[in-house]
């Protein structure tokens, strides 16, 4: 099954940006579980531990497209470098806050300034659009290859941050994943030889100036809405798992449950990588927003029915296969509808209406697992699922289904001849 992904390292530069993407990937997936812990095991407060990291993860949503136009305009390297030793500074301050007892809203204080955080997987796909620009197929791959990436990021980040909070100190988990992703995205920017272009680039080969926003183009708004939808899905998966495993007396068990969401993702996306795409890439986006939307009712069957763990963790597993060819079809709909000057800003859109989305399935299903049943709360990820697909169909002709060219140019959805 992996054969196939070799031909995509044959290429100069390739191995060495993956692997140090890779590493400031899995820090970030740390964070989220030791922020978490650290708050918890120094301030004895669950409560306020999850409003300061919501309120990280809303200021990371605003930044982070803001970061992606900048990183269009100047160039990788020029803003990750800055971004990267400026975010050192609020994660210190976070620590020490924390360990002299400071006032809680310092905690929000600092960790709301670490918003200037670049998106490394969707500049790491930026890359691999602009090497591949003329091989769909391997950007297929490729986007398959990322999306595996994330998920086994998904699955080892929070396991690795958990055991060096509780086996080190509550602060080990914070402080490693500072370091690594701090030195996983200073060596990603040292890899220049495959920087994609600039806007300034572009323009001097005759592109326009990419100063408009990327959300003017009708289909970006449709797969931004779209994947806050699909956000929904995963945070409220999460916290109704936890919530579940706790009322059957297992909370220890939580974690490996949503490993498993996590592995049936990342096998998902590898197999999906190796086959050859068919029709257009927004048939295929239908495809699979359909197909999660259904995977997604075998949890809530499970969770009603009163099902045990281990039934759960099989709905589990084959309901995370339906996520990867939604996530990595989305990806390369942005690639091909979004010109290359403007690629790593539309990507940072996508993922903060996940991350947001991800925010508000938590929110809610916490809310509902309060006041129902433990399996009730997998209504929430069902119907997020549900109205992911219904925005999909809604927007289908933003998309590209079923109109001709003159219609694809008149939405917007059209592939930029500049790159």
């Amino acid at each position: 099954m992996l054969a196939p992904y070799r031909r995509l390292f044959t290429r100069p530069g390739t191995v060495a940006f993956t692997l140090a993407g890779l590493l400031a990937r899995l820090s970030m997936s740390m964070t989220g579980v030791s922020l978490v812990v650290l708050i918890a095991e120094r301030r004895g407060s669950y409560a306020l531990a999850g409003t300061v990291a919501a309120a990280g993860l809303v200021a990371v949503a605003i930044g982070m497209p803001l970061i992606g136009r900048l990183v269009d305009r100047f160039g990788q390297a020029r803003v990750t470098v800055p971004a990267v030793l400026y975010n050192l500074v609020p994660l210190c301050g976070l620590l020490l806050c924390v360990r002299l007892g400071a006032p809680d809203w310092t905690l929000y204080l600092c960790w709301a300034a670490g918003s200037a955080v670049p998106n490394l997987g969707g500049m790491a796909r930026a890359r691999w659009a602009h090497l591949l620009r003329d091989a769909p197929d391997d950007r297929h791959l490729a986007n398959s290859l990322e999306q595996a990436l994330d998920e086994l990021c998904f699955m080892a980040g929070p396991v690795l941050g958990m055991v060096l909070c509780t086996t080190v100190a509550p602060e080990a988990g914070m402080l490693a994943a500072g370091g690594a992703g701090a030195g996983g995205a200073l060596l990603f920017a040292a890899q220049r030889r495959t920087e994609p272009p600039t806007a300034a680039r572009h323009a001097s080969t005759g592109a326009t100036d990419g100063t408009r926003s990327p959300l003017r183009v009708p289909a970006l708004r449709v797969l931004t809405l779209t994947f806050l939808s699909t956000g929904m899905v995963f945070g409220a998966l999460d916290l109704t798992t936890v919530a579940y495993a706790d009322a059957l007396g297992n909370r220890p068990v939580a974690g490996g449950l949503l490993a498993l969401v996590a592995a049936g993702s990342c096998v998902a996306g590898l197999v999906f990588g190796t086959l050859r795409p068919t029709g257009p890439a927004a048939a295929r986006f239908l495809r699979g927003v359909a197909a999660m939307a259904g995977l997604l009712l075998l949890p809530l069957a499970a969770g009603l029915g009163g099902a045990g763990l281990a039934l759960l963790g099989v709905a589990l597993f084959v309901a995370g296969t339906g996520t990867a060819p939604t996530m990595v079809t989305g990806m390369t709909l942005i690639q091909e509808l979004l010109p290359q000057r403007q690629l790593n800003e539309a990507m940072a859109i996508a993922v903060s209406g996940i991350m947001i989305g991800i925010s508000t399935g938590s929110a809610l299903a916490g809310t509902l697992a309060e006041h129902a049943g433990p399996g009730a709360g997998y209504w929430i990820p069902a119907g997020a699922a549900a109205l992911a697909l219904l925005i999909a169909l809604a927007g289908r002709r933003h998309l590209g289904v079923g109109a001709r060219p003159s219609d694809r140019t008149a939405s917007g959805a059209t592939v930029s001849t500049t790159r």
